[in-house]
């Protein structure tokens, strides 16, 4: 039984390489096998030569605005300011039930954290040359030397930050809100 399934698959595969589209008749330049590719197996396939549609209110845009990342506006890779040094800290509020009895889910981990404070040094800068600009996901620092376009870890609560600039140490803090969805460790 074997070799009459093998033998059907032989004559299969000798009539898929015999059986080439037919060209301007001329065979000497063209072999049936040479015209054969991967797209010539299998039924024929009609071409869709349909338009697409753009679904967008104004048909001069050429992408949606849900397309674009947020904080691309903010994106400028011609700005010669150099970047300044940040870090990032994750602060949680943390009471005796926590510490001493264990009685809440929080643990030392990011996913616990209800604050990011963000300590950015800014050298040879006064107060009134910063220029801050925070979005849900995006802070914006400018300064006359420096510029720092920062993509934040968790979406925050833009409108009820705190900013604070500490001359002697020339650094900026800047403490944001993370919101989160409510789950087994935030639940309240």
């Amino acid at each position: 039984m074997d070799t009459a399934s093998s033998a059907s698959s032989l004559q299969y595969l000798a009539k898929l390489l015999c059986d080439a589209p037919e060209d301007d008749g001329d065979d000497e330049h063209h072999s049936p096998v040479n015209t054969m590719t991967p797209g010539s197996i299998g039924p024929v396939k009609k071409e869709n030569t349909g338009t697409f549609q753009v679904t967008s209110e104004n048909s001069k845009t050429i992408w949606n605005t849900e397309e674009v990342p947020e904080g691309s506006e903010y994106d400028d890779t011609w700005d010669p300011r150099e970047q300044p040094e940040y870090e990032i800290l994750f602060k949680q509020c943390v009471g005796t039930e926590d510490v001493f009895f264990g009685m809440s889910r929080k643990d030392p981990s990011t996913a616990c954290c209800e604050d990011i404070v963000i300590k950015i040094k800014l050298p040879e800068t006064k107060n009134s040359d910063i220029t801050l600009d925070i979005q849900d996901k995006v802070l914006d620092l400018r300064t006359p030397k420096k510029k720092l376009l920062l993509h934040l870890p968790y979406h925050v609560d833009s409108k009820n930050g705190k900013a604070r600039f500490f001359s002697e140490e020339e650094t900026l803090e800047v403490t944001l809100r993370v919101l989160r969805e409510f789950d087994f460790i935030n639940f309240g």
